[in-house]
């Protein structure tokens, strides 16, 4: 059974990927004013108040009035997850529809569209006793066990996500490996069942985009994510904020002195281009598999790289 059983009929949907830098906010802006759409946020950080220079979420003004959905509706201390996300697009996507408007999702969080178009793994309850000595255990010691157990998994994961490492195991504990997730795709197009989705697949060469990515970093830290971090820090404390994103974990290493300032940009510079590369990774194998030719071209200026 696939995720998107909870949609009814046939609705064409607009998703609009890249990874970080490369200019999703702007094309989903000018996508949706001139198809009459409305904007679904496929950010697994975007949900969450409070984290809006680290994940540069659009300004209002930005927005010119599209609606925007899924982008803060929790507070930090919650969690969101990949069958919540699913849950809520199914619905805002009928909704949209239903007024005669295109849904339009755009991100770079590929496992939520995976989530949403291909079906989840079945339910694994969680595991309080397992989870605790879990939490003992290191980011590599956790990704080792992972890929001892099942190969396939680990190369799917974040090394440094925690949670979704603790959960791999808590699922690999029961299941023996976490099962891959039913394609269920229609027609011979990525998409779940009562999806037809279109995609617009936007991936700078490499060189222009790891330039931007310093370029917005620049931006980010001038406009004052270190002080946002220390905020979160204060209201989250340390555990939950290594699990918002590596932004928020490398500066909160800065924020408790286990680095100086100077090695903050080379740092953040480093692992942002590495995300990137896995997020381009994936974007490879989508464009491959079916065939999408992806858009190379690059927002006119820096600010519009988002």
């Amino acid at each position: 059974m696939i995720a998107s059983r909870g949609v009814d009929c046939k609705i064409p949907i607009l998703c609009i990927i890249g990874p970080t830098a490369a200019g999703k906010t702007a094309r989903g802006a000018a996508e949706a004013t001139a198809r009459g759409g409305e904007i679904i946020s496929v950010d697994s950080r975007q949900v969450y108040r409070g984290l809006d220079i680290g994940t540069e979420k659009a300004a209002m003004k930005e927005r010119g009035g599209i609606p925007h959905h899924l982008i803060d509706i929790r507070n930090p201390e919650e969690y969101y997850s990949a069958g919540e996300f699913v849950a809520d697009a199914n619905q805002l996507i009928t909704d949209i529809h239903a007024r005669g408007k295109l849904p339009i999702l755009v991100g770079g969080t590929h496992f939520y569209f995976d989530a949403l178009l291909n079906g989840l793994p079945d339910e694994v309850p969680k595991n309080s006793t397992l989870r605790y000595e879990l939490e003992k255990l290191s980011d590599e010691e956790l990704m080792e066990r992972v890929r001892a157990a099942d190969s396939r998994r680990a190369c799917e994961l974040d090394p440094k996500n925690r949670r979704r490492l603790i959960r791999a195991l808590e699922i690999i504990n029961v299941l023996g490996r976490v099962p891959p997730r039913p394609t269920g795709r229609a027609e011979g197009a990525p998409g779940g069942a009562g999806l037809v989705p279109e995609w617009i697949i936007i991936d700078p060469p490499k060189e222009i985009l790891r330039a931007r990515i310093d370029t917005r970093l620049k931006e980010t830290l001038s406009n004052g994510l270190i002080e946002e971090v220390r905020n979160v820090r204060e209201r989250v404390g340390d555990i939950r904020l290594n699990e918002l994103g590596l932004e928020y974990r490398i500066i909160g290493e800065y924020l408790r002195k286990e680095r100086d300032e100077k090695s903050l940009f080379p740092a953040l510079s480093a692992k942002l281009w590495q995300y990137a590369r896995h997020q381009k990774a994936w974007l490879r194998k989508l464009a491959q598999e079916y065939q999408i030719t992806k858009d190379t071209s690059l927002p006119r200026s820096a600010g519009e790289a988002r």
